[in-house]
């Protein structure tokens, strides 16, 4: 009796068995084939904007932070990775065109908000989608902006400019006597909460300016102009918003607390944020005027302003996906709009997602920005490992570790951490931030306090808002 032969059926494999280095090696090569994008100084180890560009199909060609160690694994977007200096615009440029001559590439992008100008720069330069040269500085230049925002007839607090590197303030001069103290004192290309400092009184602003231009230099190379604005005091908030052949969504609007200096330290971000009557629709009305003053018509952006009454005044446009893709977090948490993903899409020259495909959001999203709370060498972050486990966070990130040095204000070292969460609304989030005060602390070394002292006084304690009703 002959026996019968079985045809044999290959085995399939689930991704979770497979190799893990073929699998990884599969994931590039697929990679290869889609649209690619130039991403220009995103850390690694914030992963939403990778796994964003994987939802949108594009991969990433990466322009790596000079000061950024890679890890091994790159996230599996990412092609390729390319070094450019950007301290040489003109040399960088030169290489992106040779690479892009080699093997075309869709677009530019960045979330990196010094960078905001060349990638500008550089799209017009290739053919690539972007906002344009001129929007970019203006986007990247506070002393620009407010003069084409006050142009436009919008809110502007009233400010004087101090340019150059040796340009002093004189308190007689006309634009600083006409000025109402207390007054801010900041880097006209500045970004984060660098070198941003509260002056109560005329007496005490050349040394303020000094204190900046002092920390200008060791943390922002070439930012020798300055911006002297009156303090706006009032609630602080955030928007997080989408351009698209010149529409503007305004995805959040959200609480940042209401921070009155003298450093201006980052506590939190709860979206979206309870209001005033009327107020919402006032601040999406001043969004997209600084859309149209500032000639910005595609992408993301992240405005901040201070509400006065039911008046909104913009402090400030970055033309990018605000905190290296938190804002990201905070839209898609509150909304279910994927503006990571959407802004890749519109930087290769692609349509968004349509607002009615976009997922059912789980009605509130939130940062908690760790303070430093002093400064010194740091012992220890106490606190971290128990808020992973509380069922509302969904992320957790340690930027500062033990051993890292927070120099005081108005320098600026970094945060120590953030967590961010989703909730069911804003009520509960304030909650959760209120548990995270009494579970997170940062501790520094004893010996170290007296070197590191604060020289220009202590950090408001954080606000909270009233707790906002359901």
């Amino acid at each position: 009796m002959r026996r019968r032969r079985l045809a044999h059926r290959p085995r399939t494999v689930p991704d979770h068995l497979r190799s893990p280095v073929r699998h990884r090696r599969n994931r590039r090569e697929h990679a290869m084939n889609r649209p690619a994008i130039v991403l220009v100084h995103q850390r690694v180890s914030l992963p939403w904007i990778f796994d964003a560009a994987d939802r949108a199909g594009i991969g990433v060609v990466l322009v790596p932070r000079p000061d950024e160690a890679l890890p091994g694994e790159l996230p599996g977007a990412v092609t390729e990775v390319l070094r450019l200096d950007l301290s040489d615009p003109a040399a960088a440029l030169e290489r992106l065109r040779s690479r892009h001559r080699e093997r075309p590439f869709d677009g530019i992008a960045t979330l990196y908000d010094p960078a905001v100008p060349f990638v500008a720069e550089a799209a017009e330069a290739l053919g690539l989608p972007g906002i344009g040269a001129s929007a970019a500085r203006a986007a990247q230049d506070k002393r620009l902006m407010r003069e084409r925002f006050a142009a436009a007839g919008m809110n502007v607090p009233r400010f004087a400019r101090l340019d150059g590197p040796d340009a002093a303030p004189d308190p007689t001069a006309p634009d600083l006597t006409e000025l109402r103290f207390p007054v801010v004192v900041k880097p006209a290309h500045g970004f984060s909460s660098i070198g941003v400092v509260r002056v109560d009184a005329p007496e005490d602003l050349p040394a303020a300016v000094e204190a900046v231009r002092a920390v200008c230099r060791a943390k922002i190379p070439g930012a020798v102009d300055l911006v002297v604005e009156e303090y706006l005091d009032g609630p602080e908030y955030a928007v997080e918003s989408l351009a698209y052949r010149g529409r503007v969504e305004v995805l959040t609007i959200g609480y940042k607390g209401q921070p009155k200096g003298p450093y201006f330290e980052e506590t939190v971000y709860r979206a979206p944020a309870p209001l005033p009557s009327g107020a919402a629709a006032a601040i999406e009305r001043e969004v997209a005027a600084a859309h149209a003053a500032l000639g910005i018509a595609e992408g993301p952006a992240h405005t901040e302003l201070r509400l006065q009454g039911d008046r909104p005044y913009l402090l400030e446009l970055g033309a990018r996906v605000g905190g290296s893709g938190v804002s990201h977090c905070i839209a898609y948490g509150a909304t279910g709009a994927d503006l990571a993903a959407d802004a890749l899409r519109i930087a290769v020259g692609r349509e968004p997602e349509a607002p009615e495909c976009r997922k059912p959001a789980a009605g509130a999203a939130a940062n908690y920005i760790v303070p430093c709370g002093g400064a010194g060498r740091i012992r220890a972050v106490r606190g971290l490992e128990r808020v992973r486990a509380l069922p509302e966070t969904d992320h957790v990130v340690q930027m500062l570790h033990p051993g890292d040095v927070v120099k005081p204000y108005p320098d600026f070292s970094g945060y120590p951490a953030f967590v961010i969460s989703t909730h069911p609304d804003t009520a509960a989030a304030e909650r959760y931030h209120r548990l995270l005060d009494d579970l997170i602390s940062v501790e520094y070394e004893v010996e170290d306090e007296a070197e590191y002292k604060v020289e220009y006084g202590a950090e408001d304690e954080a606000e909270h808002e009233p707790e906002a009703t359901s």
